[in-house]
């Protein structure tokens, strides 16, 4: 079976996807169209249900009824996640009350914030543009994700707030839901079984054979340092990458449950594949 993939230019990313991608994790039933986007783009593609299965923001599976989310692949942070950046210190109310650069309205960093400080004057562009717009104070902020939440202080730039720690403590610990992968419900139960299996077997050779799983992912470094993309892939392919378990699949309701009772996203059926 032929099967459109979606995922993105993002390391961490391809550290997932390496088994799959380079054929050293077979599948009998599936081959696979590898498609690559910034995850803004994924999430547009994902609402027009034109990829079998795509990388999208968790935030986006509020809008797209057409999806599963599968069990393996999340990007959930264990005590850290987006995080705003700016020029100089400034205290959470001026923060409520100034211009922050945001990549994307269905990320899931900008409904964190907008969980975390209300709805805020925003601007988006794509993400590693914005400690750029921050530095030549086209923004008054930045909400950052990915590698630039750890190469900010390389810029100059400082954190004043820490969007992954106060949904650590304020859900007792629960991981921070930011990516996650779902499959089109055009294919059955079983194959979308199937095909989060082969996801969870290529996450696994990859740590398992993390050297080579990580040389291939400096293919979408970006010109950061590799022990710095190190640090980021180890921070966001972790234990609930492989499943996402009790703890990530509580995360994800509770996510959602708070944003519908502050009115931020619709009502919506959320559906996740119920075992690998």
């Amino acid at each position: 079976m032929k099967i459109s993939v979606g995922h993105t230019p993002d390391s961490d990313d391809a550290f997932m996807f390496y088994g799959m991608l380079t054929g050293k994790v077979p599948s009998d039933d599936f081959t696979v169209e590898h498609v690559i986007g910034d995850i803004e783009e994924l999430n547009r593609l994902a609402l027009d249900n034109e990829l079998d299965v795509t990388a999208v923001s968790v935030h986006a599976c509020a809008y797209l009824p057409k999806y599963t989310i599968l069990r393996s692949g999340g990007s959930f942070g264990i005590g850290y996640g987006p995080i705003v950046i700016a020029k100089n210190k400034m205290t959470l109310e001026k923060l409520a009350g100034s211009k922050i650069a945001i990549p994307g309205k269905m990320t899931s960093a900008f409904l964190l914030l907008q969980l975390q400080i209300g709805k805020f004057e925003h601007v988006e562009m794509k993400f590693s543009d914005i400690p750029a717009a921050v530095s030549e104070e086209k923004v008054d902020a930045g909400l950052v994700i990915h590698e630039t939440q750890l190469s900010y202080v390389q810029e100059g730039l400082e954190m004043v707030l820490d969007v992954g720690k106060w949904w650590h403590d304020s859900t007792s610990g629960l991981p921070v839901p930011l990516g996650t992968n779902v499959m089109s419900d055009r294919f059955d139960g079983k194959t979308i079984q199937k095909f989060d299996r082969y996801l969870q077997d290529s996450i696994k050779y990859g740590l398992e054979h993390q050297k080579d799983a990580l040389d291939y992912a400096m293919k979408y470094s970006r010109g950061k340092q590799p022990s710095l993309i190190e640090k980021f892939v180890k921070m966001y392919v972790n234990d609930v990458t492989v499943e996402m378990g009790q703890a990530g699949e509580k995360s994800i309701r509770h996510f959602f449950g708070l944003a519908k009772n502050r009115g931020l996203v619709p009502e919506f059926e959320l559906k996740i594949n119920d075992k690998i």
